[in-house]
């Protein structure tokens, strides 16, 4: 697994427990949301790409 995948799957499953801990997706249902989150997660990494510091720094970010 490639670390942008990796990175993703950990995102999700913070997602999901924080989900999960405050009632909005169950044991029960989790399958119907899992991949969707974990598929956002992913095109956004990917769409975005990762930032060094200096283009923040030059981005006043």
């Amino acid at each position: 697994m490639d670390k942008l995948r990796a990175q993703a799957l950990q995102v999700t499953k913070e997602i999901m427990v924080k989900f999960i801990e405050i009632g909005r997706i169950s044991p029960a249902n989790f399958h119907e949301f899992f991949s969707k989150i974990y598929d956002e997660v992913l095109a956004t990494i990917c769409r975005d790409g990762p930032r060094d510091e200096k283009s923040a720094e030059r981005n006043g970010d």
